[in-house]
């Protein structure tokens, strides 16, 4: 059998749209088809094996690793991009396995303290290239994973990498001039599209949960400002009135999340009839994205993410821990600006061709919550050992 046949054989898309690893671009260096794994399941198995995919454990989503045990962490929050995203690409007869690789990979390139670390890095690197969390994935698997003698990086597919160039909208290669090589004048994959959707589905969802179980959060008031939680809370006392709120709150979640993902099931679906695709070409040549949520449930969306913003992610709590969390990270950048022999020695050789601010930005964007707070501690505090 073909290693084309294999490749289809062992797909589970089904819709004549879907990016099938038969009709995959392949990989920077060449390698022998599997017999019994796409080219996609090989890519989602290798970054589940990285170490930065194993550092997202520790790495803040909103509230800092220390907050709590039960508080999502980038880890979990890709978990659960994953799920939603697989739900969507089978219920479109998209391929699972590119959709599970790209939300597995879409946040590896994400600082300690979630995004205030991406400002402090760019920060820094302002006039040396600057910093990005999607410019950071593609150069974690492309480059700075070391896993593998034969090629530096992960050694990804094509359609992979385009997707983490292309996810979360059009490539700018002006401040990204790498991500010239996947093609920005065309539309990515629908599997690529859907990322950025479910990945904001996910972390509304998941944010509600640890505001309403951190206390932050009130869900009478988020209820009344908010009805893509208030519809499904109103239900849920009406059916359990004496249930834990703990217990109603769950369901309610149950209740938003299932109006996202079904709404992007059925917009999609609908965008993909208007516009007459009937191939992966198609898509690519639609000019336009295909895969989102309806006018009126995106509407209601922003709405929700507004309200986050203003009662979670500005409570002054939040703030508390972003302000120490900031100082620690410039802390840190300064330091070894000031002196480069306080960097490992792998950062060091990679600064002699990639220049300090970057090896520098690599070794910050690559640590944990803990391991910058520990290190902090090392640099600063005479009492801790070294």
């Amino acid at each position: 059998m073909s290693d084309q046949a294999t490749q289809l054989r062992l797909e589970g898309a089904s819709a004549s749209y879907a990016q099938t690893s038969a009709l995959t671009r392949g990989r920077r260096h060449a390698e022998r088809h599997h017999g019994y794994r796409t080219v996609y399941q090989r890519d989602r198995d290798r970054i589940i094996h990285s170490r930065a995919f194993r550092r997202l454990e520790y790495k803040t989503q909103v509230f800092v690793n220390h907050e709590g045990d039960h508080f999502r962490t980038r880890l979990t929050h890709s978990i659960e991009v994953s799920q939603i995203g697989r739900t969507v690409a089978r219920s479109l007869g998209l391929n699972e396995d590119l959709v599970e690789s790209l939300a597995l990979s879409h946040d590896l390139g994400h600082t300690p303290f979630g995004h205030l670390g991406e400002g402090v890095l760019d920060d820094f690197m302002s006039g040396e290239g600057g910093f990005n969390h999607n410019r950071q994935t593609l150069r974690i698997v492309e480059i700075l994973e070391e896993r593998y003698p034969d090629f530096p990086g992960l050694n990804l597919t094509w359609e992979v990498r385009e997707g983490i160039a292309k996810h979360s909208g059009p490539i700018d290669t002006g401040r990204a001039p790498e991500f010239s090589e996947y093609e920005p004048g065309i539309q990515p994959p629908l599997e690529a599209q859907l990322i950025d959707a479910v990945d904001e589905i996910a972390y509304n969802h998941h944010d509600i949960d640890d505001g309403l179980s951190s206390g932050i959060l009130d869900a009478d008031a988020l209820a009344l400002a908010v009805p893509l939680f208030g519809d499904p809370l109103g239900a849920a006392r009406r059916r359990w009135p004496d249930a834990d709120p703990r217990r109603v709150h769950t369901v309610a979640l149950r209740g938003l999340i299932d109006v996202l993902v079904t709404d992007l099931i059925e917009a999609t679906g609908r965008a993909i009839r208007e516009s007459r695709v009937e191939t992966l070409d198609d898509v690519r040549q639609a000019g336009r994205l295909l895969a989102g949520l309806s006018p009126p449930v995106n509407a209601a969306n922003r709405a929700l993410k507004a309200y986050l913003h203003e009662h979670l992610y500005q409570h002054h709590r939040i703030e508390r821990m972003m302000d120490k969390a900031a100082r620690i990270l410039r802390a840190l950048f300064e330091r070894y600006l000031e002196n480069p022999k306080l960097l490992p020695d792998p950062a060091r050789r990679r600064a002699e061709g990639d220049g300090l601010h970057r090896a520098i930005a690599d070794y910050i964007a690559g640590m944990t919550d803990r391991y910058a707070s520990e290190e902090y501690q090392r640099l600063f505090d005479p009492t801790v050992r070294v």
